[in-house]
């Protein structure tokens, strides 16, 4: 497919100029004659190349299922919807990829497979829930919910980031306080620190004296400890120990359990209705949660003991990870038969938990900080007003 710019006259002879992507002049043609358009000049020109392995963000696929839902709803034809997102997309790699799916579905091939042939540009919960639509019949329906999916997640993303924004800032001050001191204010009193220096001033004229000079090193061990730590993150043994400490931690652990407990619910119940078999859910669902060891846990014992016939209620019971109330919850929807509404509910309860357990993770820390803040601020304190009184004093008595 070519990318043209054309020139063409309306039904009042007026002219208008634009671009268009089309296989040839013929179906450029025929494009502009269902925009009431007469093709008069056009010329194929090269697009700048872009990489087309880009990731949709959560924000963006919220907008994507919520546009395709609304067109495929209107009974505008699948490959026609895809063909107005794409030439609406602004973002140069944003269009080179759903040109791409464009083209791919215009050839013949489903929209499941489109989107399944490029792994990384959309999510696999994605894919999982437009090829149970196309099974199932209902592409709009399912993109309707996959949409208020993704807009549930991008809010709870905005929530974290904006929770975590007040504790980065007094991380920051933190820091920028403590170079402060040590590098410019504890300088300025070495000339009236006299031979008697408390030890607290001692220590902290040796900080001074080391940070100057050497200031560098911390910085360095700071990128170094950071970038040894972004490769332990790619090592899938040191992922899962982690994911089971942050998981096992006091105070953080039972809030973090609520959030998973909640995206877990909506993922479940969004699948489910959809017409996957159970074992796909879990699977499914579980890889969502962003957390290596509750994934295990649900690959290895839930996965398989429902394989075997027992109850997914039963099963989950057994790893000892969600809270037994939602458990419970899980029980009364398979004995009612009525599953996807009642984790679709408890969904709801768990994710406004989730909001609240999230200012409280952001509320553990923020009084930490502070009180660190205020700690070295008072020894610096405790440090530089001996050594500022003894110089006032040698003063006076000169």
């Amino acid at each position: 497919m070519a990318y043209y710019s054309y020139v063409a006259t309306d039904v009042n002879g007026s002219t208008v100029k634009g671009k268009e992507y089309a296989d040839d002049f013929m179906d450029l043609s025929e494009k502009l004659r269902q925009k009431n358009l007469f093709c008069t000049e056009y010329t194929e020109i090269q697009e700048k190349t872009v990489d087309v392995k880009y990731k949709f963000k959560t924000k963006d696929l919220a907008f994507i299922c919520r546009q395709l839902s609304s067109m495929l709803t209107a009974g505008i034809s699948l490959v026609r919807s895809l063909h107005i997102l794409y030439s609406q997309e602004e973002n140069k790699k944003a269009k080179a990829a759903l040109l791409e799916i464009y083209e791919d579905v215009q050839k013949g091939r489903s929209f499941s497979e489109a989107v399944q042939s490029r792994p990384g540009v959309f999510p696999l919960l994605f894919v999982s829930m437009v090829a149970a639509g196309e099974a199932s019949g209902n592409l709009d329906v399912v993109m309707t919910r996959v949409a208020d999916y993704y807009l549930n997640q991008n809010k709870v993303n905005n929530q974290i980031k904006g929770a975590l924004t007040y504790p980065i800032v007094l991380m920051v001050l933190l820091i920028g306080v403590f170079f402060g001191l040590f590098i410019f204010i504890m300088p300025m009193f070495r000339q009236l620190a006299g031979d008697d220096i408390p030890p607290l001033s001692q220590a902290m004229f040796a900080i001074s004296d080391f940070l100057i000079p050497y200031w560098w090193t911390i910085v360095l061990g700071v990128a170094v400890l950071a970038v040894v730590i972004y490769f332990l993150r790619k090592s899938p043994a040191f992922e899962l120990k982690w994911s089971e400490f942050i998981v096992k931690m006091p105070k953080v652990g039972p809030l973090l359990l609520i959030v998973y407990t909640g995206r877990f619910a909506r993922t479940m119940a969004n699948l489910y209705s959809s017409g996957l078999q159970m074992v796909d859910c879990i699977e499914k669902s579980a890889d969502t949660l962003n957390n290596q060891y509750i994934a295990n846990l649900f690959h290895e014992s839930v996965v398989e003991d429902v394989k075997h016939g027992e109850s997914l209620s039963n099963a989950i019971v057994k790893i000892g990870v969600f809270p037994g109330v939602f458990t419970s919850i899980i029980m009364v929807g398979e004995e009612s038969g009525a599953l996807d509404e009642i984790l679709n509910k408890s969904a709801d309860y768990y994710e406004d938990e989730a909001s609240a357990a999230i200012a409280k993770l952001t509320g553990l820390m923020e009084p930490v900080m502070i009180i660190f803040l205020g700690i070295m601020i008072g020894m610096v304190l405790a440090g530089i007003f001996p050594i500022l009184y003894g110089g006032m004093g040698n003063i006076a008595n000169s």
